[in-house]
């Protein structure tokens, strides 16, 4: 009997793991999905595909051609539009969904964080003595994010896995560095670059939430940047473990998709 066949729209840590965990136990046949914004990226086992479907409407043609039984959004929690796109073309073709977004991340004692919605109000923010009193900046928000603080007035040290796109604030340095992250290293990279206040936008995860503990520890306000609303009527599962749950119920209760 063939497999069948599931599509993931990856680009995580999470995704590859999906990826890697389907294709050794061999009960669908995997395809993965990355949108081709990272030059070097980890690719998952398994088929793999690398670009963007070209909208809703391409996609849900994509999803009817290929017969695909069931489609994984695992991206990036501030990929907006693809998990947009993916609702609309998984309802327009009756095709499963599950959406898998790992936990964001939750202030400690001792943190300092200002939650914002969006990155203009990241800028604004950083514009205000009153919150964040910070003229050096460790921006972690990815490169195509910067564009938004090209007006501000602080000095810059962006992290980023690639070069930047868009126009960039007048003082920064670009620090092209992939995590994951350690917390003695945030702790030295803060110290030796002056940083007196973070930016990010709120990932979750392990890989790099170390400059969330370094901030702490070194006093520092964190300016997050919360994650987009899911479309209407989408929920999301927090975990490999829940997103194959989740595919065991849609696609059957194949033994070898247990664990």
């Amino acid at each position: 009997m063939t497999a069948p066949r599931v599509l993931v729209l990856g680009g995580t840590a999470e995704a590859r793991r999906l990826a890697e965990e389907l294709v050794a136990e061999g009960a669908v046949h995997v395809v993965s999905s990355l949108a081709g914004r990272v030059r070097d990226p980890h690719l998952p086992p398994g088929e793999v595909r690398v670009g963007g479907f070209g909208g809703a409407a391409a996609l849900a043609a994509r999803l009817r051609e290929a017969g695909f039984a069931a489609v994984v959004d695992a991206t990036h929690p501030f990929a907006a539009r693809i998990t947009a796109h993916a609702a609309e073309a998984a309802a327009a073709t009756g095709t499963p969904l599950v959406v898998l977004r790992r936990p964001g991340w939750t202030a400690a004692p001792g943190d300092r964080w200002h939650r914002v919605p969006d990155l203009d109000a990241a800028a604004r923010v950083l514009e205000d003595p009153g919150v964040t009193r910070g003229t050096r900046v460790l921006l972690t928000v990815g490169r195509r994010g910067v564009a938004a603080f090209a007006g501000n007035r602080q000095w810059f040290l962006l992290r980023a896995v690639d070069p930047p796109d868009g126009p960039l604030p007048e003082r920064t340095e670009v620090l092209r560095a992939r995590g994951p992250f350690t917390v003695d290293g945030e702790l030295r990279l803060m110290t030796e670059h002056r940083i007196d206040v973070v930016v990010t936008k709120d990932s979750g995860g392990d890989a790099t939430s170390a400059k969330l503990a370094a901030a702490r520890r070194l006093g520092l306000p964190v300016v997050v940047v919360d994650r987009p609303p899911l479309p209407a009527g989408v929920a999301a599962v927090a975990s490999v473990a829940e997103a194959r749950a989740r595919l065991e119920g849609l696609l059957g209760r194949d033994p070898r998709m247990r664990r």
